[in-house]
């Protein structure tokens, strides 16, 4: 599909000037939203209604000011349009892909709950999300036709599992996207979490304050905050360019509030696939108090083939990466594995083995040799095994 800059269609740039005029910020959610808004032409509505009919699509106030930002800079198709926009290619599914890629529902046992790792489950309260990423692993089971909350029903169940399950140590609240939810029903399970004695740690993961920062009320913030938990809040985000003023507003507020703010992104070719791109994300993160967590190879989600690269590219990448941050900086590459498997880290291995020793792969580029030292007898060091200087190789 191509995509041309907004108002090269007169017709498009007459009805986005129309909406801008009268300082309309409404959420878009259709294909036909995004033409009269000028953000796609007229001519691709044939190619994207199928998928906008498939997957969800919406595009908050926000990100709609920057896709026109970056298009008003020369990017008809920059990462923030690749990310949100709808696209053709989303239509055909590749033999790879599965409508359940990490196998939640192999992990679930009650409804609302996945349950992959013996001290931490996922609780997912929402099926709704301010925005739907078009690389969405859980793009088969959010949006519009789903229960935008988890039933009462099914939210006391979930919320029975963990209390009469004591492994659970940490609580991962997640969907869609749980900051759509009002702040009351938030502090149900806040309430609800604050009582449970094994339950140390809660987690939200989110996309709201880049993406949706009005959403950041000082109630919903308060619902965030779980008594007697270390409360974390994990952002979703891909590109710099996600961080406005106003979202940074909100991540102030969010620190000042108490919570642990760390990062997850994903690995996406066309949005992020280039060392000074990720090193751009990763430094304003830290800038901002957000500790690196995951940088996720992308997943085997449906119609997403685009978006993916092979694991050696984001090898490189990390490499690339090692060398040029700070360990603040630096997040763990893992590949979340098809089957219910789990994450594994999948970064570079700058260690191989030598017959006396080690080759280790330093951020310079240049292989050394290092003594792999056995352990030490009474005497010393076992045989004639000697500490010896690094040497290059």
């Amino acid at each position: 599909m191509t995509r041309q800059l907004e108002g090269q269609n007169g017709r498009q740039s007459k009805r986005g000037e129309l909406r801008r005029g009268h300082g309309e910020r409404r959420k878009l959610s259709s294909v036909s939203d995004l033409v009269d808004a000028g953000l796609i032409l007229e001519s691709d509505i044939a190619a994207l209604e199928p998928v906008g009919e498939r997957y969800a699509v919406a595009l908050s106030p926000t990100i709609v000011e920057a896709i026109r930002t970056e298009r008003a800079r020369g990017l008809a198709d920059g990462p923030m349009a690749r990310q949100f926009l709808p696209d053709a290619r989303e239509g055909v599914t590749h033999a790879e892909e599965v409508a359940d890629p990490i196998g939640d529902q192999l992990k679930s046992p009650v409804p609302g709950i996945v349950h992959r790792y013996p001290d931490r489950a996922l609780l997912k309260l929402a099926t709704a999300c301010p925005v739907y990423c078009r690389f969405c692993f859980r793009r088969e089971q959010v949006g519009p036709g789903q229960a935008a909350m988890l039933p009462a029903d099914d939210l006391a169940g979930a919320l029975a599992y963990i209390r009469n399950t004591p492994a659970i140590w940490e609580v991962i609240l997640t969907g869609g996207d749980p900051l759509v939810l009002a702040p009351r029903h938030l502090r149900t399970v806040q309430a609800a979490l604050s009582d449970i004695e094994h339950v140390k740690i809660v987690r939200w993961h989110t996309r709201v304050p880049v993406v949706a920062p009005e959403l950041l009320t000082a109630d919903l913030i308060a619902a965030l905050v779980v008594p007697g938990k270390t409360t974390y809040l994990a952002l979703h985000a891909n590109h710099a360019d996600e961080f406005t003023p106003e979202a940074d507003a909100g991540l102030r507020a969010l620190r000042d509030a108490g919570l642990v703010l760390v990062s997850q992104s994903v690995l996406l070719r066309g949005i992020n696939d280039d060392v000074a791109t990720l090193e751009a994300l990763m430094r304003t993160f830290v800038e901002r108090g957000i500790t690196p967590y995951y940088l996720h190879h992308p997943d085997l989600a449906p119609g997403t083939r685009h978006f993916r690269l092979s694991i050696a590219e984001g090898q490189e990448l990390m490499r690339a990466l090692r060398g040029r941050l700070s360990g603040l900086a630096q997040p763990t590459y893992v590949l979340d594995m098809p089957g219910a498997f789990g994450k594994v880290p999948i970064g570079p291995n700058y260690v191989s083995q030598t017959d006396d020793g080690v080759a280790i792969l330093a951020t310079d580029g240049r292989v050394h040799a290092y003594p792999d030292l056995q352990e030490p007898d009474g005497d010393g060091w076992e045989g004639s095994a000697q500490p010896s200087p690094v040497q290059d190789i």
